[in-house]
């Protein structure tokens, strides 16, 4: 079952007026849909960090019970290029929209479900193993939206402007990561001493009414041209997944390391943090999370512009700036928060999102690119994802280790390490910012 060619015909026939609305509708839902999937995803990270511990591992000692909060949070990230291939497959055959809709549908019912999920000390251990279960899926969803919904809004894009399309849907990280973390502090401060017991579980029943907003507008996007051209050519691969992981397993690798300086800084920057900021610099969960907010702020207004610039002198130019950056300031991070100077934390933490933005922007036409139009869905997903795999989600859970047995330092050369592996494989993987990515040539 695939898009219809009549259907995809008509997408390919659209007027300049037509056109025009249908790109703006594009990168709208394409900002709505991924902002609220994040939304539901960073509200696990931050009741992870400073509610799960004592909710579903209560009779761990507080080492014990933030490594196994965090290990259930790795879970999630885990399942990310799981929903990468499954999604992956129907987003190369039947079409970006449709695979869209159900991944949104998926997160959103994921994550209600956490907010009326019992604590231990009420079902015991089926608490802890329904939370991992949900988190699961919460990944599943994740791993299938990114790709869609980069693909959704560059593809409707101008060629020239791809750079910057792409970047939109890269905006539903600091939106969601703003929405999650100030419903989180709000329902904090509002419920006081309620809040790890009831408070907490608010933000993640108001994601029912949030995807019912994402439903409707990404129900009125056409499907994109590339893919209808694709479809109208008949060229839809039978099994895309298998196909892409056979004649393009390069790409895959290095799109993976390509994320490592801005994955795993990412999550140790929005997630660990909150703990180091409580225990080892004296702050409040509020301030933690409102410092955090406040550096999604920053990154919301640089995503878009390191996206611009990557479509004006190359995205590897870009990307390399940052993930260089990155490396610079892994030491000046922790010694500075560790000064416990409020003011001081509290530009450390939005500046942090600088580095994290000029890779963020062009990361999404940067990996696109470099896949086929049949097999871009999947290719682009399972590259994207891995990185979940090495970087993002194990991030939080080793620099808890190394922090418990070498100290902040060795949290430090770890951000470092893995912007030199980003450096490496931005060198090796092709530019195509330039080209012509509906020419099968580029890809033979």
């Amino acid at each position: 079952m695939v898009l219809e060619p009549g259907e995809a015909r008509r997408a390919r026939s659209l007027d300049d007026d037509e056109r025009g609305a249908q790109v703006r509708m594009a990168a709208i839902a394409s900002v709505v849909g991924t902002s609220i999937e994040w939304y539901d995803f960073f509200l696990y990270n931050t009741a992870a960090a400073v509610v799960f511990k004592d909710v579903f591992f209560p009779s761990s000692s507080d080492y014990a019970g933030t490594l196994s909060s965090f290990a259930t949070y790795a879970v999630g990230f885990a399942a990310r290029p799981v929903g990468a291939a499954i999604f992956g497959h129907w987003g190369d055959r039947l079409g970006r929209k449709a695979t869209l809709i159900v991944t949104l549908v998926l997160m959103g019912l994921s994550s209600a479900l956490i907010g009326v999920l019992p604590g231990t000390h009420s079902i015991g251990v089926a608490a802890p193993i329904l939370l991992v279960a949900l988190r699961v899926l919460q990944g599943v969803a994740v791993g299938g939206e990114w790709s869609g919904s980069v693909l959704l809004s560059m593809e409707w894009g101008d060629k020239k402007k791809r750079g910057l399309m792409a970047s939109w849907p890269q905006m539903g990280v600091p939106i969601g990561l703003i929405l999650g973390t100030v419903a989180m502090s709000s329902v904090a401060s509002a419920s006081g001493d309620a809040f790890k017991n009831w408070g907490w579980r608010l933000p993640f029943l108001f994601s029912l009414v949030l995807v019912a907003i994402g439903l409707w507008v990404r129900l009125r996007v056409m499907e994109t041209p590339l893919f209808a051209e694709v479809v109208e050519k008949r060229k839809v691969a039978k099994v895309p997944v298998a196909e892409v992981i056979r004649r393009h397993p390069k790409e895959i690798v290095l799109s993976a390391l390509l994320r490592c300086s801005e994955q795993a800084p990412f999550y140790i920057f929005t997630s660990f943090a909150l703990t180091y900021m409580e225990k080892h610099a004296g702050r409040s969960d509020t301030f933690a999370l409102n410092a955090v907010a406040a550096a999604a702020i920053v990154a919301l207004v640089l995503i878009p512009l390191a996206g611009h610039l990557s479509d004006s002198i190359g995205r590897k130019r870009v990307y390399a700036a940052g993930a260089l950056l990155t490396a610079i300031i892994a030491f000046p991070y922790f010694a500075l928060i560790n000064t416990g100077i409020g003011v001081v934390i509290f530009l450390t933490v939005m500046l942090s999102e600088v580095p994290h933005a000029l890779q963020y922007g062009p990361q999404a036409s940067l990996i696109a690119e470099v896949f086929p139009t049949n097999l871009r869905y999947g290719g682009a997903g399972i590259g994207y994802q891995l990185a979940s795999v090495i970087a993002g989600g194990p991030a939080p859970l080793l620099a808890t280790w190394l922090l418990h047995d070498y100290g902040w330092w060795a949290i430090s050369a770890m951000m470092v390490l893995a912007a030199v592996l980003t450096l490496i494989a931005t060198a090796l993987l092709p530019d195509r910012s330039r080209v012509d990515i509906t020419d099968d040539a580029v890809y033979a």
